[in-house]
């Protein structure tokens, strides 16, 4: 079906047929042990549309089971093989492209232009380790002639993927493309907001020849399927997205079993724009930095550093067009889309009003709105809040929505302090056009990854993470390969 006959097959019936509804574990689609189930909502309504499995700790230790069983074969199939399954995946995400943005954007409230852009990402992602599969090689060591002592890279074992909201189907992706690169198996658990199409994914890869029991996924709550996956003794590594409070928790949980863990989490980045700026690239790179996604986004720009002589311009037009952005159903491809959910609606409108309160001055939005064809939805106005001081919550604080705020400094050196201000770092933009200040900066500002002159400059080939309270380890790149291989030396005497 097209993406239009998707589409209006929603708008008609309030639903879409054939989505999935079980956990999918060992090659097949599963119902939930206990039986149970849960609803998945359309944050452009505000009203729940399809329901999945609701699993705990009976359901992941089957799909654990079942990943430590296919692990040996898969572990030791030719890598090229394995390169070739994860190509055929790339392929069929791209043949099925239009049904997973339409059922992305659906579950997440994203803009279906974004959905479809997340799905080309992680197509491209599975393109990108499919090359690498056979490209893990280790080293030879000069322990003198009568030796030969060498290194290999072995698969960890079963891989735990818990998988967040704002982006289901990307950030699977780039955990379990390059964990099945490396010969590990999988389980993953994605947020219970948005499940749809990590089971989707699931399905896909089976279908392009990947074994039974390689790639499971487990939906239900992080309290009951995402703990035991975490603590589960069986479970060799963890890679996590999602919040600091969370991903304390995570790492604390895995630490009994010694189990490795790579961590992504918040971020509050800044965006630094220098009085000789192209103002023009950095206004569209700053809106792209905080109101894609409805800013919903780890290493949105949600902070904006600029030289004083050009902020009364900066501001006034940044003002100006965020106005103009429309917001809307996902479906209907506005320039914004919905938060996710009710309770994070309260959080983000929270901090707003709160500022507020407190006198910071609201340059554009600022108040929670809906779908302006049908009055329904989660939605929250592009929001600027003018000269914060360094020490106020909205600067210190993830608030991951459409929310800049602005912080105001007089030259490179204060520019560089206040954009390490903060206990994070994840990212950082740098607009200038002088290239010797750009790469000061860079070099000096705490974060896992920094962009110069555009934001979200980069891709798949290029390793991300934080910093501080960002977490640690990577993803992406042949980097993010590191996490899921474990080093084996071997040395052997051969002098007689």
């Amino acid at each position: 079906m097209t993406t239009e006959t998707l589409i209006a097959e929603y708008f008609a019936s309030g639903a879409l047929q054939g989505l999935p509804r079980d956990h999918f574990i060992d090659g097949a689609f599963t119902r939930a042990r206990a039986g149970r189930a849960m609803d998945t909502f359309d944050p452009g309504a505000a009203r729940a549309f399809h329901s999945v499995a609701a699993g705990d700790a009976n359901d992941v230790d089957h799909a654990v089971i079942a990943a430590k069983r296919a692990q040996r074969a898969w572990g030791r199939m030719k890598p090229s093989a394995r390169g070739a399954i994860l190509q055929r995946a790339a392929q069929l995400i791209r043949a099925e492209a239009d049904r997973l943005a339409v059922v992305e954007s659906l579950d997440s409230g994203k803009t279906l232009t974004e959905a479809e852009g997340d799905v080309a990402g992680a197509a491209r992602c599975f393109d990108y380790y499919a090359g690498a599969a056979d490209k893990l090689q280790g080293d030879s060591f000069p322990i003198g002639p009568d030796y030969v002592a060498f290194s290999t890279r072995e698969p960890v074992g079963v891989t735990a993927h818990i998988i967040p909201w704002n982006y289901p189907l990307s950030t699977a992706a780039r955990g379990i493309a390059p964990a099945l690169a490396a010969g590990c198996t999988v389980v993953a658990k994605p947020a219970e907001q948005t499940p749809l199409t990590a089971l989707m994914l699931a399905d896909i890869l089976y279908r392009a020849g990947l074994p039974a029991g390689a790639c499971n996924v487990v939906t239900g709550t992080g309290i009951e399927a995402g703990s035991p996956l975490v603590t589960h003794p069986d479970v060799r590594h963890v890679t996590f997205t999602g919040s600091v409070r969370t991903g304390v928790g995570v790492m604390q949980a895995a630490a009994p079993n010694v189990t490795s863990v790579v961590l992504e989490l918040g971020g509050k980045s800044p965006v630094v724009v220098m009085a000789d700026a192209k103002l023009d690239a950095a206004i569209d790179g700053i809106l792209g930095a905080i109101y894609e996604n409805a800013g919903q986004i780890c290493s949105a720009g949600s902070r904006l550093v600029v030289e004083r002589a050009v902020h009364h311009e900066l501001v006034e037009r940044l003002a100006a067009r965020a106005a103009t952005l429309k917001l809307g159903h996902g479906l209907r491809r506005p320039d914004v889309g919905a938060l996710n959910s009710a309770a994070h609606l309260e959080k983000v409108a929270g901090y707003v009003e709160a500022a507020r309160a407190r006198g910071v001055a609201v340059a554009a939005g600022g108040t929670r709105t809906v779908d302006p064809e049908t009055g329904k939805g989660w939605f929250f106005q592009p929001t600027i809040l003018d000269k914060v001081a360094s020490e106020d919550p909205v600067i210190q604080e993830e608030i991951f929505g459409p929310v800049l705020s602005v912080q105001v400094v007089d030259g490179e050196e204060e520019a560089v302090a206040v954009a390490n201000g903060t206990p994070f770092g994840l990212v950082a933009g740098i607009y200038t056009r002088d290239f010797a200040a750009a790469h000061r900066m860079a070099r000096d500002i705490d974060a896992g990854q920094v962009y110069i002159n555009e934001y979200f400059a980069g891709g798949i080939e290029v390793p991300f993470g934080g910093n501080k309270l960002s977490g640690f380890g990577r993803e992406k790149g042949l980097e993010a390969l590191r996490s899921y291989t474990r080093v084996k030396s071997v040395a052997a005497k051969i002098s007689e």
